[in-house]
């Protein structure tokens, strides 16, 4: 008697043990299908990061250009430092290049704002992958990222009449620089004069 049923009982056994299964593997797929849109966000927003940070990276150097130009003229440095000043590059085709690298292309870029900063919207070139949700084997992602520019320098214009004619003491992150207009040889380089960050 105790046979038969242990045999009833491993053939009731069996569906169950076969939806269980199903369901675990279906589990396994739902989870490989979230880790597969993961990665692709994670590296949309790297190429975001990346561009918005080469797009600024690249105004802040030509903004340290101008400051160069201009040294002899204190009175141009203020506007410099503050990024009011028209750039004649193309900082945003940075952003195209450093987005390229990252496997991914710049949807949008913008410059504005005091401190100057630089918005990046970009969109992965790779979709999600085929899986068990059918919208991710054609869905790619996006991210955006801002990097901003921030002076590192402070000084004081000498009053005016004042007769002086040496160059404002320059501060810039505690580092002092005292400039001589007759040697002019070592001058702070970009990241001495600029901070570049991703925005919070």
């Amino acid at each position: 008697m105790t046979g038969p049923r242990r045999y009833g009982d491993a053939g009731q056994a069996f569906p169950i043990y076969i939806t269980v299964v199903g369901g675990l593997l279906f589990l396994a797929l739902a989870y490989f299908a979230v880790g597969q849109a993961t990665v692709n966000r994670g590296g949309a927003q790297t190429a975001a990061d990346a561009a918005a940070l080469a797009a600024a990276q690249d105004a802040r150097d030509e903004l340290a250009d101008k400051w160069v130009e201009a040294v002899l003229d204190p009175n141009q440095w203020q506007d410099i430092f503050n990024g009011d000043v028209p750039l004649t590059g193309d900082p945003c085709s940075r952003a195209h290049q450093l987005a390229g690298w990252n496997d991914a292309d710049v949807q949008g870029c913008s410059g504005s704002g005091l401190p100057l900063g630089y918005e990046v919207v970009v969109q992965t070139r790779t979709t999600m992958g085929e899986s068990i949700v059918p919208v991710t084997a054609q869905k790619k992602s996006r991210a955006n990222a801002t990097a901003v520019i921030e002076p590192l320098c402070e000084f004081k214009l000498p009053a005016e009449g004042a007769g002086d004619n040496s160059l404002p003491r320059l501060t810039c992150d505690g580092k002092e620089w005292d400039l001589k207009p007759d040697d002019l040889t070592e001058l702070p380089e970009p990241e001495d004069l600029f901070d570049v960050h991703l925005a919070d």
